[in-house]
């Protein structure tokens, strides 16, 4: 019986849950409170696999993450601190999930994003440099390093899979394209995207996301390497919302772009809203990533357009 351990019950972290323990797996989920994720539109707690367990545990806390991910063959890592707080919680939370990982000798596998590329660098391989000079890019791109390291010197074994902005069932109401996007489309209200509305941006679905992660966990050509989320076609914001207004029915999208000037001026009092600024880039220049080569290693596909719109729809 195959267990994994998934630190971080956010829509990542839960939605790879749920796959594992549909595939057969016991799964033990790690968040600071120890109990299931709410939904973010509802508040309520859905109804949970009876294969996975929760527990609470501070990811700083190397003996303790150590000692839940005992016997497991693989820990996910699927936390994600608030924006503002990247520099100083990555670092100590990247220390314990080495010190598992080679204490353990479970497969790390680390959900990433694309910060790390940096701006300018429009089309996104694996191979493309980690030119970020923002500072949550480079956080990122130092957290790769690092393991990369230990991983090279055998001392445990590590992937990393990057997905791009997330959108499906169970994603949060910050998310771009989540209930920010959905919940005034479908009302009939206007939608305000931050930067442009008219450039190319690849969107990760959720389930697409946990499929490459369990993939690259039990695919030892993976390991050492990082990993694109195999997403489909890039949409525009426009051709995005046309898409679920159309699958709906509801009336046809009303959108004005929020000037990046005007974001970093809200930033001013908002930390969030200047974390958003620092990456602006990521809205007003294409942001495109290429899945080819983990499809063909990890062995898995992108879900197409009009299912990702259907199962979102039905999700809510």
């Amino acid at each position: 019986m195959t267990r994994s351990v998934v630190l971080g019950k956010g829509p990542i972290g839960t939605t790879l849950a749920r796959l594992l323990a549909a595939q057969g797996h016991d799964v033990l989920v790690l968040s600071r409170s120890g109990g299931p994720q709410a939904t973010a539109r509802t508040g309520r707690v859905g109804t949970e696999h009876p294969r996975v367990t929760h527990a609470a545990v501070d990811a700083t806390d190397a003996a303790a993450v150590t000692s839940a991910a005992r016997d497991a063959q693989a820990l996910y890592s699927c936390l994600n601190p608030a924006y503002h707080r990247w520099a100083a919680d990555w670092p100590p939370v990247t220390d314990a999930l080495l010190a598992a990982a080679e204490a353990t000798g479970a497969v790390l596998v680390l959900a990433g994003n694309l910060y790390s590329y940096g701006a300018g660098t429009r089309l996104m391989r694996e191979d493309s440099p980690l030119a970020s000079t923002e500072t949550k890019g480079r956080v990122r791109g130092a957290m790769w390093t690092r393991a990369l390291e230990r991983h090279r010197a055998g001392h445990l074994r590590v992937t990393e899979v990057r997905g791009s902005d997330y959108l499906g069932p169970l994603a949060e109401a910050h998310a771009h394209a989540g209930p920010r996007m959905l919940d005034p489309l479908l009302a009939g209200r206007r939608l305000w995207p931050l930067g442009s509305a008219d450039q190319p941006h690849t969107w990760t679905y959720l389930p697409d996301f946990a499929h490459a992660l369990a993939a690259a966990a039990t695919t030892p050509d993976a390991w050492g390497r990082p990993w694109h989320v195999p997403s489909p076609e890039p949409l525009t914001f426009r051709e995005l919302a046309a898409r679920f207004a159309e699958a709906a029915g509801a009336p046809r999208p009303r959108i004005t772009a929020v000037p990046m000037g005007v974001v970093r001026a809200l930033g001013l009092g908002a930390p969030m809203m200047r974390e958003l600024h620092a990456v602006g880039y990521q809205f007003t220049e294409p942001f495109v990533m290429d899945s080819a080569a983990s499809q063909a290693t990890l062995g898995t596909t992108p879900t197409p357009w009009p299912t990702i719109v259907a199962e979102t729809l039905a999700a809510r």
